[in-house]
């Protein structure tokens, strides 16, 4: 009679998996044993072992890629648990905006101890819109604030919530010392260095985190709003005048939802109909995305709201984050951010950023500022200075790897630095040109490769010039260089990771599949890191 042998044990690590043959076969056995799966055992599906940083119910997260579109992500997580699909209508940037990450956030909303839904900035309308729709599905959020209160109370404390100036619920005050504009007359962009004292409030920060600033409304706006409605300026409304409301509480870009609603109660007919299609997000006349608040009260003009009502109707103002430029090594009791005032025109009327603006004009040097440190989420420099790093920060995204270089001087780190930083035009828009000059001539920088997309006949960006020296980069990597991308996550990001990508697979001679693999292990093990906004 013949004996016939086990079948062999289910593999715990997915084919899918970021690994490589023999990677996956020790990793099966390395699970297998721990999970004491011998003979008798009952087999565990492949896949259903948690790997660290994913999630039994999320797959890996296919939709946490902020280059998506909305409608993408929420088809991915199609099927999902109810926080999953939350977390798929995040901006996917774990940018900090919220105070947390994309999954934290959600997470607290699903869990009934978060109420507000529209803490995630770059998501936007379209982020809150669809919390909303997600919320109403379960029946209703927080909304009783005894129960937000219990709620939040019951929920474990973050590592730094409890120190002020760590979260966005308790800033502190530091003063601004200056500003210096980085680019040339010539330049279609004005870029600030901003300097920021912080020795008073004795505010710390580590490179690779970032600065939240409370800016305020430009007052011109705010007067502009009065005069739409027809309210007088020093109407009160809570302990404060209806002027100061607008200037320092409530966020005059873009409209939202709540305003259309209240719009539609004060005026009839065609109007009435154009507003509640507003409210409910439709555009009627396909200017929806252009419309602020002014620009909403004057599309309706005439309405004139209770002021409290329509203070009501409006969000409240949110800080913004802007990635940190200096070391406290470097300049300790200051922080440095660098920042492009955001102006345009539309339909005749100019359009200024919040907190750009703010910077860049309306605040002066010995002013007070409201502003916290928000910690990196997986942002940050290898600990083993002896590691090489590779950078990719185009326009203001050079800012976390001016921040990373001082700290390597600082630190006399001995791995090789490589920075790709591009922009319009070398003559007007090199920033920081001296300081990275002087940073090669110590070693600290060890190559510079520059992209102009506006000098000569072909436009040049970042991800070309990696292309054009390929063969290095590949040779950095397989060292076991961290690679670092900061920048704009919908077109800049995308093509640096479709980039890196084909540099694998040409220098590595892998297929596609294979150099997709090595680039997603490369995330998976805090390799390739990422800032995007």
């Amino acid at each position: 009679m013949t004996m016939q042998s086990p079948p062999p044990p289910t593999p715990l690590i997915p084919e899918s998996a970021p690994f490589s043959q023999e990677q996956r076969a020790w990793l099966n056995g390395f699970f297998a044993g721990l999970l004491s799966l011998d003979a008798g055992a009952t087999p565990v599906a492949a896949g259903s072992v948690s790997l660290p940083g994913q999630d039994a119910d999320d797959d890996e997260a296919p939709w946490h890629d902020p280059a998506m579109s909305l409608d993408e992500r929420m088809k991915l997580a199609e099927g999902r648990p109810l926080k999953r699909r939350m977390m798929a209508a995040m901006a996917q940037q774990d940018c900090g905006q919220c105070g947390s990450s994309c999954e934290e956030y959600s997470a607290s909303i699903a869990e009934q101890a978060e109420p507000r839904l529209n803490l995630c900035v770059p998501g936007g309308k379209a982020t809150a819109r669809m919390l909303k729709t997600l919320v109403e599905e379960m029946g209703g959020g927080v909304i009783d604030p005894e129960e937000h209160a219990a709620k939040e109370a019951a929920r474990p404390p973050k590592s730094d919530d409890l120190r002020a100036g760590h979260c966005r619920e308790s800033p502190v005050t530091a003063t601004f010392v200056s500003r210096t504009r980085l680019n040339g007359e010539a330049s279609v962009k004005t870029t600030n260095h901003i300097v920021i004292d912080l020795s008073e409030s004795r505010l710390d920060y580590e490179v690779g985190d970032s600065l939240g600033v409370f800016a305020v409304n430009d007052p011109a706006l705010a007067d502009a709003i009065i005069a739409a409605i027809g309210a007088p300026a020093d109407f009160p409304v809570m302990d404060k005048t209806l002027r100061e409301m607008l200037i320092e509480d409530t966020a005059l870009a873009p409209a939202p939802d709540e305003l259309f609603e209240l719009i539609s109660y004060l005026t009839g007919g065609e109007r009435r109909k154009k507003a509640q299609a507003l409210a409910k997000g439709e555009d009627p006349d396909g200017d929806a995305d252009t419309l602020d608040v002014l620009a909403a009260l004057e599309k309706f003009p005439g309405i004139h709201p209770d002021p409290e009502a329509f203070i009501e109707a409006l969000e409240p103002l949110q800080p913004r984050l802007y990635s940190i430029s200096s070391s406290p090594k470097a300049d300790p009791g200051r922080v440095c951010l660098t920042v492009d005032a955001v102006r345009y025109q539309i339909d005749g009327r100019l359009r200024e950023g919040l907190a750009s603006t703010y910077l860049d004009n309306r605040v002066a040097p010995g002013d007070p500022l409201k502003v916290y440190v928000q910690k990196a989420h997986g942002f940050a420099l290898p600990q083993d200075g002896a590691t090489p790093i590779i950078m990719v920060g185009p326009g203001t995204g050079i800012a976390p790897f001016r921040a990373f270089l001082q700290e390597r001087l600082a630190t006399q780190a001995t791995g090789g630095a490589w920075l790709f930083f591009g922009h319009q035009r070398s003559a007007c828009d090199f920033f920081y040109r001296d300081e990275l000059e002087g940073l090669q001539s110590t070693g600290a920088l060890s190559r510079l490769s520059l992209a102009w997309s506006r000098e000569g006949d072909k436009k040049v960006y970042v991800q070309d010039k990696m292309r054009e020296e390929s063969a290095k980069l590949f040779a950095w990597l397989e060292r076991g260089a961290h690679f670092y991308v900061c920048g704009d996550a919908q077109r800049m990001a995308k093509d640096v990771d479709t980039a890196l990508a084909d540099i694998v697979g040409t220098c590595g001679n892998k297929t596609p599949e294979d150099a997709r693999a090595y680039v997603k292990a490369l995330r998976a093990s805090g390799r390739y890191q990422t800032d995007v906004y």
